[in-house]
């Protein structure tokens, strides 16, 4: 089995998001959009960071502040496979978005949801697909389990979700996958490569103060929006020891990992989501032993499926690449500066 994150072309690669935005959702369709290594097909929006209307609002206002073309977006699924849904709106905002207010957009939702979107733009790509899920898993679990066809055409997953250390949702539980921990369990199933760009690495990669700054002023819509939602998610997680001083990419840093695979550091290991009730539900149990342990040894089942976990990022390698892509538009100099000035 191959990594879902060894290119296998210099065209740009054809993507499928699956987003809850959110914040960083917002930053990794931005970049997206704009990486001229990637090719955006389409983008599935699940309930998650707040409600799926609003997902599927905040994205489609997203597209409009990059003055995107016509990504179809499509609506799906608004709760987990079990259980009630249950947001993040104390971190993303009351719109999900940093309170940001953005104007309504006059674009649509695809007809048909997230689902049958996501089949089309899978099977009628010519080069196979690489899906990106940044949300709960249930519109992919989903897609996986009425259209397993889709499998021939996927060149991997790479999931932003899970944790190897520690959780953010509960002690032990990453919230994309805490949210919906049955669905997670049928992505990491499936059959197709699977590269897990977790907690461990998702808060080494910041943008600086002094950099975000320079983008509130910038002429170019969508880079105006990139600081502000940085300095967002800086002001929510300022208290966190774990992530430098700075504004956290999140999201966006698994997209970039797409673009630029050799800066991410991955072990292939089992991997088993936990789905019985109580204080372990929806952890990520990585399995990084070398030698046999006693379960193996007794004949109990093995723990998990096969998974390229991130261990490790080139945190400015991923800030830079981020900070030129976005800014490939209007103002991008101003930006570079800042940028320049940090890395001095």
């Amino acid at each position: 089995m191959t990594s879902s994150l060894e290119p296998t072309t210099t065209a740009p690669l054809p993507v499928v998001l699956d987003v809850d935005t959110g914040v960083d959702d917002a930053l990794a369709v931005m970049f997206a959009v704009r990486s001229p290594r990637l090719d955006l097909r389409a983008i599935s929006c699940v309930a998650g960071n707040a409600d799926v209307d609003q997902v599927v609002a905040n994205t489609l206002a997203v597209l409009d502040a990059l003055d995107a073309p016509d990504v179809p977006v499509g609506r799906g699924a608004e709760r987990p496979l079990v259980g009630p849904s249950r947001d993040a709106r104390h971190i993303h905002g009351a719109d999900g978005m940093g309170d940001q207010r953005l104007p309504a957009s006059a674009r649509l939702a695809a007809d048909g949801g997230a689902i049958d979107l996501m089949r089309r733009a899978i099977l009628e790509s010519p080069d196979p697909v690489t899906l990106v899920p940044l949300a709960p898993m249930t519109n992919v679990a989903l897609l996986l389990r009425a259209y397993p066809e889709v499998r021939d055409n996927l060149a991997g997953i790479v999931l932003m979700g899970g944790a190897v250390e520690g959780g953010n949702a509960t002690a032990v539980a990453e919230f994309n996958v805490w949210h919906d921990p049955e669905a997670a369990a049928i992505v990491l199933g499936a059959g197709v490569p699977v590269t897990m760009y977790g907690l461990d690495v998702f808060s080494q990669v910041v943008v600086e103060a002094q950099t975000y700054e320079v983008l509130h002023g910038d002429p170019d819509p969508a880079v105006a929006l990139a600081g502000r939602l940085l300095a967002h998610s800086h002001d929510v997680i300022r208290s966190d020891p774990r992530v430098g001083h700075g504004g956290l990419l999140g999201d966006a840093g698994a997209v970039c990992m797409v673009a630029q695979p050799d800066l991410l550091t991955t072990g292939r290991w089992p991997v088993h989501v936990e789905l019985a009730p109580g204080r372990s539900r929806g952890q990520t149990v990585v399995d990084r032993r070398f030698v046999l342990g006693e379960d193996a040894v007794h004949g109990v089942d093995s723990l998990g499926h096969l998974v390229d976990v991130a261990v490790g990022v080139d945190a400015e390698g991923v800030r830079d690449l981020f900070l030129t892509t976005i800014c490939a538009g209007p103002g991008a100099s101003q930006v570079d500066d800042a940028a320049r000035a940090v890395q001095r």
